[in-house]
Order: C-alpha cells, then structure tokens, then sequence
C-alpha cells in the first residue's frame, strides 16, 4: 500500500476545516505538490504531482479564467528538465480532463474490469502501463470543465466569446501553455500534445497557433478517436460511406455478419469493407437518385453482407445508414437491444424495440458510473486539493462557435514549418461517434501532396472511443505512445529538409 507526503499546499482562500463559511469559488492561482511511486513495465517510477490553478489572463493583465490542471513529473530520472512533455487534453467541447488521466497515460486507473465496466468498490490503482517512465505529462482542464472556472469582471458578464469555440480555445490555451512551460522550467523538453474526440481538433490548432505565436515547436501531436468536424458535419457520399467499416466490425463483435466474414478475424474482414467503400460506395452514393436500379441492388447486398443490417433497411435509407440507426437496428431482432455510440460493445434496454434511434448512450453511463466516484476521491483525499466547487465532467461551454475551422489545414502547415513534428493517430474500432474509418481518412487529407506520409501513423485497437479501457488496448495503446515518443524526441539530428 503506498503512503502519499504532501511536501506543500499553497492554497489562497481554502483550509481543509469551515469551507462551508466560505463562498464556493476556486482559487486563481495555487498548486498542492504530493509525492508518489508507481510501479511501470516491472520498474519502480518515483514521481511528483501538483495540481493546482493559473490564470488566464486579459489584455490588461487581470485574470479572466483560472485552469485547472495536474502535472505529473517523475523525479528519478536523469535531465528531468529535458525530458518530453505531454500535454494531455480530452475533448467534447465541454469534456474534463479526467478521462485519459485516471484511465489511459496517467500513473493511476480507475477500478473497472479487463473490459472497461464499472465494479465497486469505486476507487483507484496504480498503471502499470503508464508512459510516465518516458515523459512527464499535464493534463489540461479548459475553461469550465473539471475545476477550472471564467472569472466575470466585477459588475459585469463572463464574455464567452473568448473562451468558447474553435479559435478562441486555441488561442487562450496557447497562451496559457506558454506560462505554464516557463513556470515549470520545460522549454528544452520534446513536447507533445495529446487530444482526445474534440481535443483532436483542439491540438490541430494548438500545433500551428504555438508556433506562430509562443513560438514553441513541437516534436508530436497525438489525436485519439478524432472529431474531424469537416467530415462529420458534412452530409454527402464521403461522410455517410465512412460509417461502413465501423458497421462491419460492430456487426463482427456481436457475430450477427455471415459466416463467410464470421469465421475470420477483424483485421481479415475490414481491409475488404474499407476498400468496398471507398472503391464502389462512395461512387454509388455519388451518383445520388441517378444511380442505376440494378446497381442500386447490388450496392445494397453487399453492404447488408458488411454491416448486419437486411438489404431492405438499406434501400429503405437509399444506401446512406444514419448511425443512430444502425445502434438501434443492429441487434433488434437478435436479443432487442441497442449497441453503444461511443464503444459498440456495450449493450443497452429500450422502452420498446421500435424506433429510429436509442433512448440512451448505453457506454456513457457506464463510463460515469465508475469515473465519477473516482475522480472526485482521487483530487480531494490522494491529490489532496481541497474545494466545495463541482467537479464538471461535462461543464457550460455551449453555444460552441464552429466557424472557421481550420485545424486539418493548420496543423499541416505546422508540419511543414517544423520537420521535426509527427502526428499519430489512435482509434478504437468499435467507435460509432469518430470512426475509425473517418480518422484513416483525415490523416489521408492532411497532407494532399503526400511528402509527408512518412510522418504520420495510425494505430488502430479491438474497442471503442476511449480504447484504453479495454486493458489489453491500455497496454498496447501506451507501448504505441511510448515508442512514438522515444522516436520522435532522439537528439542530434537537424531539423531540416534535405534534397
């Protein structure tokens, strides 16, 4: 059983007794360091962490919102101050950091299961798969999700303008970045940013806007089960097409495919879904009303033979399956339950078999079921930060401004600024919200000229949208994230295009 030393609390505002007689409001600018050991790949690993609150400031210098974040910085290890930096954000927008840090790269996991269910009693345990032996890691809360708050000035309202969409995000958690590297003594580490769903599109900008404007290169950007808003929000062939392979594999998993496809492994069957659709279903689809009868037909066999649906269903929808169908229609017939958004394995119960879509996110619940209990025991009495504020894992951000996105482009150009930076992507296959399909094809549009394909990779799991909960894909997912950091951070080799 490991012992924790708080070796200092600095926190303005909070005592551990008569909290009650105070307002509920978080500090703006505090940390509580706590020393910790965890045991990684079979070595003992003996680290620091500090969680606290910093600013966000104004033009004028006042604060405007302050962050919540936790730093974990192992302290046996030679050069800490040029060891890699990851810096971990999760997505929504609106989601806490919470996710990827007590169940994916951080030192600690919530109890679940192998396969990722809630058991009790709720709590924690060390990672032993933990990329902490080879980087330390910050997890970023954003402006309302977890602790972190917007601070309205005095007699007026918060102006949600600069905290909540596309590009304000971007550009107040740059800046926030900058302080928080000079603070830590961490501009000659490798740095890497990490970005779940949303936060994929939050790190794709992030990479461009800290170079133009910290002025802070990066080694790596990660993107985890990405939210590519220029596929998802687009309805045409391309975006309806993609959703096929992720049927397939789904379909695969509750053996509901025929036995052709049904005896042979996953990773034998999706080569063949993908290349139908991309070869003859976004074609067909493309042709719209003018698609030729017969054509018609036999485009909708063969995707009833790739997604477990009947060949009726698929007419019905003229070849475009809208997902939240395709959860309520798959297993109607065979058991009459609904397959999860996020994760497809998780099962869920309707009021009635009818109906176009689930009455509920079967894996959604169940994820909050087990972090919830965790994250706050795990803050409040391990981390030792003290407050009455609500831990939000889902905070007030919305409305979300969506305009001029521009990450997929940003983040190729600051590929081409900066020889240096690789981007890896991470997708579960069993994901009906960013497909795994759809994260192949974003990688593929990045970079049109192609001269950069040597320095993307994708890595794909047997799970869902968090495919670390699986504990098999928790080891393979971290071992995939440690080596592409200790690859892309070797020193001594220049930056630099060569003929």
């Amino acid at each position: 059983m490991h012992k924790y030393l708080i070796i200092s609390v600095l926190i303005s505002g909070m005592t551990t007794a008569g909290l009650n007689a105070q307002m509920r409001k978080i500090p703006v600018d505090t940390m509580v360091t706590t020393r910790h050991t965890v045991t990684i790949n079979g070595a003992l690993v003996d680290y620091t962490a500090i969680t606290g609150t910093q600013p966000v400031w104004d033009e004028q210098g006042q604060p405007i919102a302050a962050l919540h974040y936790t730093y974990y910085q192992r302290t046996n290890a030679k050069n800490s101050e040029e060891r890699p930096l990851l810096i971990s954000f999760n997505g929504g927008p609106g989601s806490a950091s919470v996710w990827m840090q007590l169940a994916y790269t951080g030192p600690r996991l919530l109890n679940i299961d192998d396969e990722g269910y809630p058991v009790q009693p709720y709590g924690i345990r060390e990672n032993p798969y933990s990329i902490l032996d080879v980087a330390d890691i910050v997890f970023v809360n954003p402006a309302n999700t977890g602790y972190s708050r917007t601070i309205p000035p005095a007699g007026k309202e918060v102006d949600r303008s600069k905290f909540f969409g596309i590009n304000a995000d971007i550009a107040y958690l740059a800046d926030w970045l900058n302080t928080f590297v000079t603070r830590h003594n961490r501009w000659r580490s490798p740095k890497y940013l990490i970005g779940e769903s949303y936060g994929g599109t939050r790190v794709s900008g992030l990479a461009l806007e800290l170079q133009n404007r910290q002025w802070m290169y990066l080694n790596g950007v990660i993107l985890v089960s990405p939210a590519d808003y220029k596929v998802i929000r687009e309805d045409g062939p391309v975006s309806a097409a993609l959703n096929l392979p992720y049927y397939t594999a789904t379909a695969w998993y509750h053996k509901v495919l025929p036995s052709a496809l049904q005896q042979k492994d996953l990773l034998e069957i999706l080569p063949e879904a993908e290349d139908f659709t991309i070869y003859t279903l976004i074609p067909a689809l493309a042709k719209g009303g003018f698609l030729p009868d017969a054509e018609k037909r036999a485009v909708a066999q063969k995707m009833a033979y790739y997604s477990g649906l009947s060949e009726k269903e698929i007419l019905d929808h003229n070849l475009a399956i809208p997902t939240r169908y395709f959860w309520k229609a798959l297993l109607r017939d065979k058991g009459g339950y609904n397959v999860g958004r996020l994760d497809s394995r998780y099962l869920g119960l309707d009021r009635q078999l009818a109906g176009e879509a689930p009455d509920y996110a079967a894996e959604l619940t169940s994820w909050l079921h087990s972090f919830t209990p965790a994250i706050n025991y795990y803050m409040q009495e391990v981390l030792k930060f003290k407050t009455d504020m609500k831990y939000y894992m889902f905070g007030p951000v919305q409305p979300w401004d969506n305009s001029n996105d521009n990450t997929r482009d940003n983040l190729r150009q600051a590929m081409a600024q900066n020889p240096y930076l690789h981007v890896m992507f991470q997708s579960g296959y069993y994901d009906g919200a960013t497909t795994y399909f759809n994260a192949k094809y974003t990688m593929w549009q990045i970079d049109p000229s192609g001269r950069m394909r040597e320095r993307f990779s994708f890595k794909g799991y047997r799970s869902g949208h968090m495919m670390y909960l699986r504990r098999d894909d928790l080891k393979q997912a971290n071992d995939d994230l440690r080596a592409f950091i200790l690859r892309t951070s070797a020193t001594g080799k220049a930056a630099k295009y060569e003929r």
